[in-house]
């Protein structure tokens, strides 16, 4: 059995928690919650929730900004390690995305218009970078997301590519292709797996020790 570790913050509610939940076991992924390493495990899911304390990339909290956890940004930046460290799949979903960007170095732009639309399913379009994973795994090179973030990447993290942007620049998808597998996404696919979306959590388990 292909198991992740899938850590989340103490307030993230438990409606959010399944739909990542049924989205891995959709995929033949099972999700291993409350870890405090990656031992026996095959790979790392960073999901979405609160924002990223600004403190770590060096800045003072603006006003829109949520107050910080960080029991769990210490958590999964020592999980994160440990998966960059043995090359174990990461696939990281909206702050999971910006999580990243911030551990190897990056900045955020703490707040940004028009982009949380929790109730619309296709908020816009994202042009895909050719010849990246996520344009091989989606198979496209302009693709319609959801959206549901206030925040994005700014300075882009040491090594990261990026691989999508939405009109007006604002940053879709980062990979790491130093590694066997670190892909990150802005919006939820784990909110729409009866379409293409799903294809990222496949390519996820395809990554993965014993995965098909």
């Amino acid at each position: 059995m292909i198991r992740v570790a899938l850590p989340f913050g103490a307030g993230t509610p438990e409606e959010k928690r399944g739909h990542y939940r049924d989205a891995l076991r959709q995929a033949g992924i099972e999700p291993v919650e409350g870890v405090a390493d990656l031992a026996g495990l095959d790979g790392l899911l960073l999901a979405g929730g609160t924002d990223v304390d600004p403190a770590l990339y060096g800045a003072a909290p603006e006003v829109e900004t949520e107050d910080p956890d960080r029991v769990r940004d210490r958590l999964e930046g020592a999980l994160l390690d440990e998966a960059l460290g043995r090359d174990l799949p990461v696939l990281a979903i909206c702050r999971g995305l910006q999580f990243l960007n911030v551990h190897l170095g990056g900045t955020l732009r703490q707040h940004i218009e028009d982009h949380k639309k929790p109730k619309v399913r296709d908020a816009h379009t994202v042009k895909i970078a050719p010849g990246s994973r996520l344009h091989t795994i989606l198979e496209a090179q302009e693709y319609v997301v959801n959206s549901r973030h206030h925040q994005s990447a700014d300075r882009v993290g040491q090594g990261l590519a990026v691989t999508a942007t939405a009109p007006g620049g604002v940053i879709e998808a980062l990979e790491l292709p130093a590694r066997r597998f670190v892909l990150a996404v802005q919006w939820h696919p784990e909110a729409r797996t009866d379409g293409p979306d799903a294809r990222l959590f496949d390519a996820f388990r395809k990554a993965m020790r014993g995965g098909r």
